[in-house]
């Protein structure tokens, strides 16, 4: 504690950032994306240079260990440390420099690569290595690892694309490392006329060879590149202030060529024939990804497109022709150019690292062997020892990745608790250098494979590898542990060390973690797809403020650390995981686009009953939460008082945030005593939304229900799903309330038409979590979306344009296949916008200090996109509409109101 302090002080004192030792902070950065844990004393988010110099600086003089980080995406244990953690992402992520004449850019280590090859690409260029975390990584962290990417067959490792660093050294020396002299060249030169020989003999000769520093740079054919002889160094030896990168011109046109294959034996042992060709990259994917898919994503786009197998290559090319007459054995082939399409093919393969991490049976599996490399040529002999190891051993391990390097990733259902875990990782070591390969091909060593290196390199190479650190690092400050004096492999497993402690049976179901909260939140294992900036819905708030425990990774973490307790404290009972979870809109986003279900809604609302039981809640859980009841008993004077500045206060809304009219006449009261024309039943669920607030969204959804030949009615009586108090934690009551409303609509099988995407995809799926009552599955099995309903009906009304904000819960449960069918048919060209949640997400944007990032959420990609249009706006969720009838001069119309209305004209 006493250190803490000290080191605390002193960099408050001395350094411009962020200086974090709160236990939530040192418990997200506990973790990287591997099976370990380290936790910091401290975490430092530099603003400048200046500040990672004064920081490294104390740290140096206290004798506290420094690890750099990125976006911790590291899976081999290389980004997580228990002294000095300095987080580059938050603020130096500047590019600082393109030159398309010279094609080189300079950029600071938390720069994301996309947001480099946006700029980039404006002159035809591209820094080309591209892990499949390229969205969300940063360069700073693929120096570190030396990570490659699908394009490294026509432009190599990030070795091969960077041309010099501004290092630091922790003594305070600052140089550049490239091709020039440097203070230490002398150490180097005479380290590599020592080694020469050692190092030109003992080093495999693959496309892939990660593992080990990088002497082979050193020798005199390289130029003695002392930059390129840090990358993969994995911070530590020296930390990376600014970087100096190549880039490469991007063919102007290319075409993704997918081949199938009868197994994966079949496509591995392809990849030489291939590798003759003009090809850009040659990934492999195999059935088991393209089966969690269909299973748990089954509207993934790109699914419908693989031709016939169970293994396919992913081969981009610019002469597709060639690709295709090479391949003669394939059982079938799909050619794409259209450069969307061939974005959603790759998506299938970027999200292999998450989707693994859960075999097809739920069962979990774990990294740490995970991106072996071998010459190509003996990929498909590897591949097929390697899997006999697996059944050995008992275990199971789906196999893809980058197969024209020869390197194969994989995710195993390990049991880290016993000691199979190190007997295996010995034998598959054993295993790849028999074939002639490396342990790492990508990711680095870390703590996972650092301890193998020895049976990989001689004596006389591992003794250089030691010195080479020395002369960098001689007290061991930097990132200790990794390559060189290595952890244990098998020790500081985050499972292992930090169980959950907590007993408890969740009161949701949590089916797909068999009422395990603390299985639950291992479901995140950090590749950070939620930290991407653009694209899909997950972590609106994440996006609004940057803050890592406003993101799904982060709230996991937190919530992993809380049942351990060893950091987090208190329980459910954590201020911690309560403020974290403050700014979550419980928008579902995650359940969709997070590679494993992450499902923080569903944990918020876990956490907030069990926070909450017994206690006094926030007021806008008793006002949002309970708006049904107070409109079901007293909705004029819900209409009168709603928008008054006292009754705001009182009921914990925020002062700035308009509340919405409740209409004089219900939907219920309009339609009341109204006899529909005779045709096929369905029932038009009356939410409280549509019912009180929107009501003319239900009169044009009869209209267009009845004039496609059924006969609508409405429930016998009110009607309410009880999402708004599942929303704020409040189990007990929204049972109850789903309960009568499941009895009210049980003894039929007529469909049950929804209105409201965030109820309908309440009844069709969270009810089921809340409750295993009979009535309740029955309904959710007559439940379906108003598109579902009309879509076989529909006819050619007429020709307009639109653009579609699909809500939150509709993209995360029910997909909107059916709403663009039903919009091509009657004639709507649309738009659906890929612009996340509109930020007020129910409840979230009234309640009490959260208007800003309702509205910051709101600003990042659809307010934009909606000035810049003059189409109809499509926004079935009342929610959307609110926000957008709010915070632009547009009326945003339900697709039932748009279809009425082309109807009537």
């Amino acid at each position: 504690m006493v250190m803490t302090s000290r080191l605390v002080e002193r960099l408050r004192a001395e350094v411009d950032g962020e200086v974090l030792a709160d236990p939530g902070t040192r418990a997200m950065y506990a973790a990287d994306a591997s099976n370990y844990r380290h936790v910091p004393l401290t975490v430092v988010r530099p603003r400048t240079v200046d500040a990672v110099v004064a920081a490294v600086g104390v740290a140096a003089e206290l004798g506290v260990p420094i690890t750099s980080r990125g976006a911790g995406t590291s899976i081999a244990g290389n980004a997580c440390g228990e002294g000095l953690v300095l987080d580059f992402s938050r603020h130096l992520n500047a590019v600082l420099d393109v030159d398309p004449a010279s094609r080189r850019a300079v950029v600071q280590p938390g720069v994301v690569p996309d947001a480099l090859n946006r700029l980039a690409g404006r002159h035809g260029l591209h820094f080309a290595p591209d892990p499949s975390t390229h969205a969300r990584c940063t360069i700073g962290g693929m120096i570190g690892n030396n990570a490659c990417g699908a394009h490294s067959v026509a432009w190599g490792k990030t070795v091969d694309n960077v041309e010099s660093l501004d290092v630091l050294l922790p003594d305070g020396t600052r140089f550049d490392a490239g091709l020039a002299e440097s203070p230490l060249h002398g150490e180097l030169r005479t380290l590599r006329d020592q080694v020469m020989a050692a190092v030109r003999t003992g080093f495999p000769r693959i496309p892939r060879r990660v593992s080990g520093y990088n002497l082979d740079q050193l020798l005199p054919e390289n130029g003695l590149h002392v930059g390129r002889a840090l990358v993969g160094s994995e911070g530590t030896c020296v930390t990376v202030l600014r970087a100096t990168v190549k880039l490469v011109e991007v063919p102007t046109s290319r075409a993704l060529v997918v081949l199938g294959f009868a197994d994966t034996y079949a496509a591995a042992d392809e990849v030489v024939a291939l590798l003759s060709l003009d090809v850009l990259a040659i990934e492999g994917v195999n059935d088991d990804i393209v089966k969690i898919l269909r299973q748990r994503k089954p509207g993934t786009p790109g699914l419908k497109a693989l031709p016939a197998g169970r293994s396919w290559l992913f081969v981009e090319t610019v002469d597709p022709d060639a690709v295709v007459k090479a391949m003669p054995g394939a059982t079938g082939s799909v050619v794409v150019t259209d450069p969307a399409r061939m974005r959603e093919l790759w998506r299938i393969r970027e999200d292999g690292a998450g989707l693994l991490t859960r075999m097809p049976d739920g069962a979990e599996a774990w990294s740490g062997w995970e991106d072996a490399a071998v010459p190509p040529e003996r990929l498909g002999a590897y591949l097929r020892d390697f899997d006999k190891l697996l059944g050995r051993h008992g275990r199971r391990g789906p196999t893809y990745g980058h197969y024209g390097d020869g390197c194969l990733h994989v995710r195993i259902d390990f049991d880290l608790h016993g000691p199979g875990y190190r007997t295996f990782m010995e034998e598959a070591a054993d295993l790849v250098v028999s074939h002639g390969g490396s342990l790492s091909g990508e990711h680095g060593d870390g703590q996972a494979r650092s301890e193998l290196l020895p049976r990989m390199y001689s004596p006389e190479i591992m003794a250089a590898f030691r010195r080479f650190k020395a002369i960098f690092d001689p007290r061991g400050l930097m990132n200790p542990g990794r390559i060189v004096d290595p952890l244990p492999l098998d020790a500081d497993l985050r499972v292992v060390v930090a169980p959950a402690r907590i007993p408890l049976r969740t009161k949701l179901s949590l089916h797909a973690d068999g009422g395990d909260l603390a299985a639950a939140s291992r479901r995140c294992i950090g590749v950070a797809k939620c930290l991407t900036a653009s694209g899909g819905v997950m972590c609106p708030s994440y996006r609004a403020t940057r803050e890592e425990k406003h993101s799904t990774r982060g709230r996991a973490r937190l919530l992993f650390d809380m049942l351990n307790g060893s950091v987090v404290r208190g329980g459910f009972r954590s201020a911690e995981v309560r403020e974290a979870l403050d700014l979550c809109l419980s928008c579902k986003g995650c359940k969709r686009d997070c590679p494993v279900d992450v499902d923080m809604a569903t944990y918020k609302a876990e956490f907030l009953h069990q926070h909450y039981r017994g206690r006094l809640r926030p007021a806008s859980h008793y006002s949002m939460g309970f708006l049904p009841l107070w409109l079901a008993i007293a909705p004029g004077l819900v209409r009168r008082l709603g928008d008054r500045p006292l009754v705001k206060r009182l009921g914990g809304i925020d002062p700035a945030r308009a509340m919405p009219t409740v209409h004089d006449r219900s939907l219920r009261s309009r339609l009341k005593g109204r006899i529909s024309p005779s045709g096929d039943p369905v029932v038009l669920f009356t939410d409280t939304f549509t019912d009180h607030f929107d009501p003319q969204v239900g009169v044009d959804a009869v209209a267009v229900l009845e004039h496609l030949g059924f006969a609508v009615t409405l429930p016998r009586k009110r009607v309410c799903c009880g999402l708004t108090w599942m929303s704020t934690g409040q189990l007990g009551v929204a049972k109850r309330v789903l309960h009568r409303t499941a009895r009210i609509m049980d003894g039929s099988d007529v469909p049950v038409v929804g209105l409201e995407p965030s109820c309908t995809a309440f009844l069709r799926n969270d009810a089921l979590e809340l409750t295993d009552e009979p009535a309740v599955q029955r309904l959710a099995g007559r439940v379906k979306t108003f598109a579902e309903q009309v879509s076989p009906g529909m006819e050619p009304l007429g020709d307009t344009k639109a653009v579609m904000q699909p809500h939150c819960h509709q993209y995360a449960e029910l997909g909107v296949d059916a709403d663009r069918e039903v919009l091509r048919t009657a004639g709507v060209d649309t738009q659906v916008l890929d612009a996340g949640c509109c930020g007020l997400a129910g409840n979230f944007g009234f309640e009490a200090g959260h208007y800003d990032v309702s509205v910051a959420v709101a600003e990042h990609a659809l307010l934009p996109a909606i000035r810049a249009t003059d189409a109809t706006v499509l926004a079935d969720g009342f929610s959307c509409r609110t926000q957008l009838r709010q915070l632009t001069d547009r009326d945003p119309v339900h697709l039932a109101s748009l279809l009425a209305t082309m109807i009537r004209e």
